[in-house]
């Protein structure tokens, strides 16, 4: 019985480690949003609520503070490197939205601490 309830919970944990968010907006040209200060703000304003959100920035809003959490632990390859695109961006660019984001999704500077770290040794 005990070795039924391993093999259980080890398939189980297989399946959850595989999980991965949607890739529907991996194609998603992240350069050109960035390009776009227009694009870029309307995002920004999404995610922080502060303004309407298309299914895009429905769907990055939902997953920003499990992101965080977990290094990004669900995140495709395309969404790993548009994370780091946009934060590195945003840190360089835009300050003060970065601020703002911290601050509503990472109060405590817990992960966004990491990140920064992290993106500024790799630029």
């Amino acid at each position: 019985m005990k070795l039924v309830l391993i093999a259980i919970g080890l398939t189980l944990s297989c399946i959850w480690a595989e999980e991965k968010y949607t890739d529907k907006y991996d194609s998603l040209n992240i350069d050109e949003v960035i390009a776009n200060k227009r694009l870029l703000n309307a995002y920004n304003k999404c995610v922080l609520d502060q303004g309407k959100c298309t299914s895009e920035g429905r769907e990055l809003k939902s997953h920003i503070a499990e992101g965080l959490k977990t290094g990004c632990a669900k995140c495709t390859d395309a969404q790993h490197k548009g994370m780091r695109k946009v934060i590195k961006h945003l840190m360089t660019h835009d300050k003060n939205v970065w601020r703002q984001m911290v601050e509503k999704y990472d109060p405590k500077r817990v992960y966004s601490t990491k990140y920064e770290k992290e993106l500024k040794s790799l630029y």
